[in-house]
């Protein structure tokens, strides 16, 4: 099979300029050098991070997609127009902050070869702190097709930033949409609804930076209500029975209210290895 893919990254003023090259470092130095690179600037930026893009662009000017919006829109509808600009059919995903080893996308493909009913390929995830050395927790994620969709009923099956899926895939569910922090586990649900298969390399192929942010950002008022949103839509569409659907809901409710903390206790050693 052709090896053609392009990657997709959104980018904000937010963002670290040192942390950025090294993802950008990580997807270039790739086994499999990617066809396209896609980066969505998801509004204005700082001069540090605008220097290191154009930096990248001025090197590999045949290589990168620069799309400009004009404002902040947020992740959902950053990634909603960087899909729509993507030319392969198959879309690696990468956050400015997190890294990948040079055979992820090799062994992706490798997936991809071996079962092409497969619409998303994804794979376990180690957290680390700073260094990719300090590896805080490994995440666990289910393998088959009938483990995700079992495991998605209760909580993400994948690690967003880590997976390789279909372009065609993603615009027959319609494509990403707004949904605050739920983005992914949004779209990755509405794929499963439309029929998309799915699978997670049983190895850590992705480490994601954690931040003393990070589960904060996972509480709080404004995090409930778009989950809740969220778990409503999909149980009107028929993705979650009412029993689950209930369960899921009050499980989201006591973690996104509870000190944070607590809630990093929860994270740690509960729903990590």
């Amino acid at each position: 099979m052709e090896k053609k893919y392009s990657v997709l990254m959104s980018v904000y003023f937010k963002d670290n300029p040192d942390w950025l090259k090294y993802s950008l470092d990580c997807m270039l130095n790739q086994t499999i050098f990617p066809d396209e690179f896609v980066i969505v600037e998801d509004g204005p930026l700082t001069n540090e991070l605008e220097n290191v893009i154009q930096e990248y662009y001025k090197k590999y000017k045949k290589l990168f997609n620069i799309i400009k919006l004009e404002k902040n829109m947020g992740l959902g509808p950053a990634l909603k127009i960087g899909v729509e600009n993507c030319k392969n059919e198959w879309i690696a995903r990468m956050d400015s902050d997190d890294y990948s080893p040079e055979d992820r996308i090799a062994k992706q493909f490798g997936v991809i070869e071996n079962h092409p009913e497969i619409g998303i390929v994804g794979s376990n995830a180690d957290e680390f702190s700073e260094e990719i050395t300090n590896v805080l927790a490994r995440v666990i994620l289910p393998e088959t097709n009938e483990e995700i969709i079992k495991f998605s009923k209760k909580r993400c099956p994948y690690r967003h930033s880590g997976i390789m899926y279909k372009k065609s895939e993603i615009l027959r569910a319609g494509n990403y949409q707004e949904c605050y922090l739920c983005e992914d586990y949004d779209l990755y649900a509405r794929m499963e609804l439309a029929g998309t298969k799915g699978y997670n390399i049983q190895e850590p192929l992705l480490y994601v930076r954690v931040s003393p942010e990070f589960y904060g950002r996972r509480g709080g008022i404004k995090y409930l209500k778009s989950m809740l949103k969220f778990k409503k839509r999909l149980y009107k569409c028929g993705f979650f029975t009412t029993k689950q659907y209930i369960v899921t809901s009050l499980a989201h409710i006591v973690v996104c209210l509870i000190p944070n903390r607590l809630r990093e206790l929860i994270y740690k050693k509960l729903l990590r290895k």
